[in-house]
């Protein structure tokens, strides 16, 4: 299982497989639906959701402009406070850094808040490779990691197995990694709960070291924030000796006050809850209460890149609700692995090709991996215009161009197979820089729009193949204009 997924097929390729899957497409179906309907009718008990939407977005794009800043006071707050910093420049350094200070404790077990910037960079592969066991803490986690799988959703990451699938999972693999499920083991929730519960009890209590991520850093105290609904991630958090933080350079906000925000629009978009029933906050370290010795390790891995890009910056706004998942249909027909990243639908269509760049067949797939709706922007609560960047990746894929990696400005060729496309948006742009030729090409497809065909011959059948051709109209709109009006306003 790999962090990155990379070296999966692109994801036309792994989309076609997964719709074939008749058993996931119910699963995805029923599970997406339920939760925007849930989201819909959290978020309409609140009068002023459009304001709290816009000032979430200014927030964000305030902290972003002004990132050095804020991370460095952050720094200062956090070390006040009695932890200690680390910065990661890229993937293989955060597991670095993150595996030495497990070892340090002498611990070979470490017990895991539901991260996906660890999965992001995958370290529970590297700490596994160093003899450490990581154990997910999370339900949904921990059933992906029993299930030997991967995450296919933000929020509930095992949203492609039902109650049947879960049941066996546990009955099969528990054992090999603690208490083994109970006899006769039911697929009612209540019981898979429970087995779940008593498997994670003893982790809990027998674990010295905990890694989590976070929502939210605040700079101003340098205080972390989680945010989860079945209290795992209070008891990762505060039973361990040594608490181990992961988490991008993005999720950082100026002051307490910006909380007040999020924490009110996060929860009625990701779970459809008023707030999260558990809300963990920690500033460092406090005698005889809780960890007694925190590590905040500071991740880039793409993320300064990502920012220097304008249009795509504003992906780093994500505050990882999910919500524009659940009202996606290519996710909910194609699933989260079709996006071969731990980041999948709309968000991971443009977030995972900005950290990790387009250089892979699947990466460069992935800003096609939309149908340009628009139900991801408007359902975003920080207003993440997603269509926009998928456009701006799209450009990005066939033209190629200069882009920030690790720092430096480098050129990007185009990536092979779009041809015909850049020869085609060519004899556009010259047609529309070209009155005449496009006035001529215009009254010429309508006089022969007899014998145009039903579909698109070579590549652009496989448009076609589920479109129907618009037809052309009988007279250019300039000549129609022309007849009706006189030129009385004009030739326009």
């Amino acid at each position: 299982m790999s962090g990155t997924y990379l070296g999966m097929p692109a994801f036309p390729e792994a989309a076609r497989e997964a719709v074939g899957n008749a058993t996931l497409r119910g699963n995805l179906r029923h599970a997406t639906h339920t939760i925007r309907a849930k989201r819909a009718t959290a978020v309409s008990e609140v009068s002023d959701w459009a304001e709290l939407r816009e000032a979430g977005k200014r927030i964000k794009d305030h902290t972003l402009r002004h990132l050095d800043r804020y991370l460095v006071q952050l720094e200062e707050a956090v070390t006040a406070a009695g932890g200690v910093v680390h910065w990661a420049a890229d993937a293989a350094e955060a597991n670095e850094i993150v595996t030495q200070l497990v070892k340090m404790t002498g611990e070979s077990e470490v017990v895991k808040v539901k991260s996906m910037a660890t999965q992001e960079i995958g370290l529970n592969e590297a700490l596994e490779a160093e003899g450490i066991h990581a154990y997910e803490t999370d339900l949904a986690e921990l059933i992906v990691q029993l299930g030997k799988d991967r995450p296919s959703h933000i929020l509930v990451p095992a949203i492609h197995r039902n109650r049947g699938e879960i049941r066996d999972i546990f009955a099969r693999e528990m054992s090999e990694w603690g208490r083994p499920a109970p006899e006769g083991l039911t697929d009612t929730p209540a019981e898979l709960a429970e087995a779940a519960r008593l498997h994670l009890r003893e982790k809990f209590l027998r674990a010295k070291v905990g890694i989590s991520g976070a929502n939210f850093m605040v700079a101003e105290t340098g205080t972390l924030v989680v945010v989860e609904s079945e209290g795992n991630g209070r008891m990762c958090l505060t039973l361990p000796e040594t608490l181990i933080s992961v988490v991008g350079i993005e999720k950082i906000v100026p002051a307490w006050q910006d909380l007040e925000v999020f924490l009110q629009t996060l929860p009625r978009s990701s779970t459809a809850e008023r707030m999260n029933p558990y809300t963990s906050m920690w500033t460092g370290t406090t005698d005889e209460d809780g960890p007694q010795n925190f590590h905040l390790v500071l991740l880039d891995n793409g993320r300064t890149d990502t920012l220097a890009d304008e249009v795509g910056r504003q992906a780093l706004r994500c505050i990882r609700c999910s919500a524009c998942l659940n009202v996606c249909p290519v996710y909910e027909r194609a699933g989260g692995h079709a996006y071969g990243s731990v980041y999948p639908g709309p968000i991971g269509a443009i977030l995972s090709p900005q950290l990790r760049g387009t250089g892979s067949e699947i990466d460069a797939s992935l800003p096609y991996a939309s149908s340009l709706c628009g139900a991801c922007y408007e359902v975003c609560p920080v207003a993440i215009d997603i269509p926009e960047v998928l456009v701006h990746l799209r450009e990005r894929v066939v033209q190629g161009g200069e882009v920030t990696r690790e720092g430096n400005k480098v050129v990007l060729r185009p990536a092979k197979g779009h041809a015909a496309e850049r020869a085609a948006m060519r004899a556009a742009r010259w047609a529309f820089t070209h009155p005449g030729v496009l006035r001529g090409g215009q009254r010429a497809a309508s006089r022969t729009r007899r014998f145009h065909p039903r579909t698109l011959p070579g590549p652009g059948r496989a448009w076609s193949g589920t479109r129907e051709l618009p037809p052309v109209p009988a007279e250019p709109f300039r000549d129609w204009w022309q007849r009706t009006r006189g030129g009385k306003d004009g030739d326009r």
